[in-house]
């Protein structure tokens, strides 16, 4: 999206939020503004533009853009720079705890867990960095781990 299509862009996102609490609330269900993040891409000098309101309201709360948000276990930052990538702590994390399950399960339900808790959080991170250049990612290589041989 052009900086000049910012406000067009916002009225086609305050209708679809406007939709969304119609879906939640034909369901007896209740979009939580307090819990909704708002986050804009784009370069640092177009998504401060002072020129442009950047927030957006949801029920009667305003949701200012945030410059970080979580999407499932990887922060994105609004330049989408990466820096902010969590997926490491959160498998080390994982793994910790499972390493404290292995002398009560045998090796193929392990390998079940160490497939469901680590295995789909680095296909999640790994999907989220395709094609990204590779100054952007170079700091990740640093986050390469090994899974540890249990069996």
């Amino acid at each position: 999206m052009y900086p000049r299509d910012v406000s067009s862009g916002l009225q086609r996102l305050a209708t679809c939020v406007q939709d969304l609490q119609s879906w939640c609330a034909s369901r007896r269900l209740q979009l939580n503004a307090a819990k909704t993040e708002l986050i804009w891409f784009g370069s640092g000098a177009a998504v401060r533009n002072p020129s442009v309101c950047w927030s957006l309201k949801v029920r009667s709360v305003v949701v200012p853009p945030a410059d970080v948000v979580l999407d499932l276990v990887v922060l994105l930052d609004s330049e989408l720079t990466m820096n902010e990538a969590t997926c490491q702590q959160t498998c080390f994390c994982h793994l910790r705890l499972l390493r404290q399950l292995k002398h009560y399960v045998d090796c193929s339900v392990m390998q079940l867990l160490v497939s469901a808790f680590i295995l789909s959080r680095l296909d999640n991170c790994n999907s989220i960095l395709i094609g990204l250049t590779y100054s952007t990612i170079a700091h990740c290589n640093e986050c390469r781990m090994q899974l540890p041989g249990w069996c």
